[in-house]
């Protein structure tokens, strides 16, 4: 008996604590059911099957190697990227301003972004709480000198997405695609309209519209969101 239970147990264990694969996520409900989040070859497979097969994606170097495999699109940076000078000019896109990343991506030549976000599931390790190493790696170098850490920081020295956070933040292309239409969302009750579940705070800019991108797909649970880079050359952007 003791045997069979040490068996179950290990199986448990196994599939609990040591089997957690990056492409599907799974937590538990409030009455201990188990769900799937089943969002990232959702998102994949939407880039595969509706983009053109010569389109470029830009997103965070973390999901490189998995849009390349399972979308089969070419993107620009991945956790193999050694050019420090082309990652940086990724973050500082992410960082910058709508009309400055517009300048970038037309440079890189890209046709959509894709950012990963998880305010409204509770999902931790999204581009808003890896930001801030956008931020370092993107003014790391001489282009991108406009991009100041302490910048992005509320006036009492800390990372806040609420009324409170620092302009700069507030109006960068990262916090934008991931947060856009956010405001109108109820993700808790008790809670306002878009109110963040990571970050434990309401956001503080809801009501804004974007100029240089349109969304393109958010996947079921918002997790994955992909965007199109308008064609705004003959508008002098």
């Amino acid at each position: 008996m003791m045997l069979i239970t040490y068996t179950f147990h290990c199986t448990w264990v196994t599939s609990e604590a040591y089997s957690s694969p990056s492409i599907v996520l799974s937590a538990r409900s409030h009455d201990g059911g188990r769900i799937i989040f089943d969002d990232f070859r959702e998102a994949y497979y939407w880039l595969q099957m509706n983009t053109p097969e010569d389109a470029r994606i830009m997103s965070w170097w973390d999901y490189g190697y998995q849009i390349t495999a399972m979308a089969n699109r070419t993107i620009l940076v991945d956790n193999n990227t050694w050019n420090n000078t082309h990652i940086s000019r990724v973050g500082q896109a992410m960082a910058s301003s709508e009309e400055k990343a517009y300048e970038i991506m037309r440079e890189l030549d890209v046709d959509y972004v894709l950012v990963i976000f998880g305010g409204l599931t509770g999902y931790s390790s999204d581009d808003i709480n890896k930001f801030l190493w956008m931020v370092r790696i993107g003014g790391s170098t001489d282009r991108g000198a406009h991009i100041k850490e302490k910048d992005y920081y509320a006036a009492n020295g800390e990372f806040r997405v609420d009324k409170e956070g620092s302009p700069t933040l507030l109006n960068c292309l990262m916090y934008k695609m991931c947060y856009y239409r956010f405001g109108q969302v109820y993700t808790e009750g008790g809670k306002p309209a878009g109110y963040d579940r990571v970050r434990a705070a309401e956001i503080g800019n809801k009501d804004f519209e974007l100029d240089v991108l349109e969304e393109a797909y958010t996947t079921e649970h918002w997790l994955v969101r992909i965007y199109k880079v308008k064609d705004l050359r003959n508008r002098g952007v």
